[in-house]
């Protein structure tokens, strides 16, 4: 068995032609269709990108326990595990966080890996010279010193050739070149597009005739002011194009598949991590707002030799299923990763275990929320002041490590399932959440697919609180997420 993941970070299933939308040029991600089982009910785990990465590996929700953090020293590693059953992993990615505190360790657990430099604020061209700033930018726009490194970045990228997102998969097909003929082996070619600044060269921005000159391309993450509404349009095209960017990279992996006649042996994985409001519920970015369907329902695609080789799947499934269905893929007892939230979508397929009939998802410290596949249930905290702990060994952050206020509160205790049974240390967390400020959320799918109308206001949610209550004790949830939940 081979297996290709080919995987985009902020794929927002919306604008792709194989989910109904009828203007984004998106012919290859089309493509997917005559080889994927396209999923209809695929969500999200845990919010925002390492967090997603961390359940990857493990197939364990992340956001009950923590933050944004690495792969802990407890955690079973679903790529670590291929490598010691004798399956060749390696990890092909421009996604910067990998080599930052709160993910440095993920990238580690591959047999190798190849990295690309200069996506958003990554910290890569020195920044002594003077930064070539627009003169003006939209006020919706980004701003601080992220801003000021992305343009840096930018005179190291001023071709689609050289843009981190292109070279990425251009060493996957160099990959996919030097491994045709073998066996055993996986690999990952993860590029940071399309997530924001949504910056691309302007023959894609021509496609959707936009200017040749920035507008709203990189969005800062808050509520839409009315008087911006207007400019939303344009800000949704700037994210298309680079969309439209990425897809002529998949088609290239498509192409090589076709050319080797790859198919009948090898499966692919194309998936993402989350999406993006992009003025939808007249929000901007994630992580704030609540959890909805532009964020968490997300695209999946999966072809499997003899398995899965066309057609639409409604299972109901997470990204704490892919681990699993990576080891099942290569024929590694799933056991090995202990305790698993998630089920191999193989198994699914294969009619050896039923689908899930709920799974959770949201952010750590602030909406917790539940789905069927119908009904989508989003619970706040009760109140601004709230109970909300770290469990880890590794106290680091997207950059940096923990304030000393929080590691001189540190104890040691022992989690449970989250952490295989080692003792961990639990520290005061900092969640930023505005859950309070949004009230609980209650959506029939079915009847509302863009949510706007919040049943949580009329509704008797008491049943749902009761489903919310027993997905958390599956999950081994920690005493104080039912406090601030009100679950107790």
């Amino acid at each position: 068995m081979r297996t290709i993941m080919v995987m985009f970070d902020t794929l927002t299933r919306k604008f792709l032609p194989n989910y109904g939308n009828d203007w984004v040029y998106a012919p290859n991600f089309q493509r997917l269709q005559e080889h994927c089982v396209k999923f209809d009910r695929f969500y999200s785990g845990s919010l925002p990108c390492m967090p997603a990465r961390r359940e990857l590996h493990t197939g364990k929700y992340n956001f009950l326990h923590r933050g944004w953090g690495p792969l802990e020293p407890f955690d079973c590693s679903s790529f670590e595990i291929l490598s010691q059953n004798g399956i060749y992993t390696h990890l092909i990615t421009d996604h910067s966080h990998y080599w930052e505190d709160g993910g440095a360790t993920y990238h580690n657990r591959y047999s190798s890996w190849e990295g690309f430099r200069g996506q958003e604020g990554d910290r890569y061209v020195a920044r002594d010279a003077k930064a070539e700033l627009p003169e003006h930018t939209h006020p919706l726009n980004k701003q601080g010193i992220s801003v000021v490194q992305h343009y840096r970045n930018r005179t190291r990228q001023r071709t689609q050739e050289q843009m981190s997102s292109v070279r990425t998969f251009e060493a996957g097909l160099n990959f996919l070149e030097e491994h045709q003929d073998l066996d055993n082996w996986f690999v990952q070619i993860e590029a940071f597009d399309p997530h924001e600044p949504f910056y691309v060269p302007q023959k894609f921005r021509a496609m959707y005739g936009l200017p040749d000159e920035e507008t709203l391309f990189w969005p800062r993450y808050g509520g839409l002011p009315e008087e911006y509404k207007k400019d939303m349009e344009l800000c949704q095209k700037e994210y298309a194009a680079l969309i439209s960017m990425c897809d002529v990279s998949l088609g290239k992996v498509l192409d090589f598949m076709d050319a080797h006649d790859m198919w009948k042996d090898t499966a692919l994985i194309v998936n993402t991590d989350h999406g993006f409001l992009l003025g939808e519920h007249e929000y901007l970015g994630k992580n704030f707002p609540p959890c909805y369907d532009e964020l968490v329902h997300l695209p999946f695609f999966l072809h499997i030799p003899s398995l899965a080789e066309g057609g639409e799947c409604d299972a109901l499934c997470s990204t704490v299923d892919i681990a699993p269905t990576l080891l099942d893929l290569f024929g590694c007892d799933t056991a090995a990763l202990k305790e698993i939230d998630g089920r191999s979508i193989k198994a699914v397929l294969e009619h050896r275990e039923e689908s899930k009939q709920q799974v959770l998802f949201g952010l750590h410290g602030a909406y917790t929320c539940w789905t069927d596949g119908n009904m989508v249930y989003m619970k706040a905290n009760e109140s601004e002041e709230q109970t909300v702990y770290e469990y880890t060994m590794m106290p680091t952050n997207i950059r940096g490590f923990f304030a000393e206020e929080q590691l001189r509160k540190a104890v040691i205790v022992n989690p449970g399932k989250y952490s295989n049974g080692m003792p961990v240390m639990r520290m005061p967390s900092r969640p930023m959440s505005l859950a309070h400020q949004f009230g609980d959320q209650l959506y029939d799918l079915a009847c509302d697919p863009m949510q706007e109308n919040n049943l949580a206001k009329t509704a008797d949610c008491s049943v749902y609180n009761a489903k919310l209550k027993e997905a958390l004790q599956q999950a081994g949830a920690p005493e104080e997420e039912f406090a601030r939940l009100g679950l107790e």
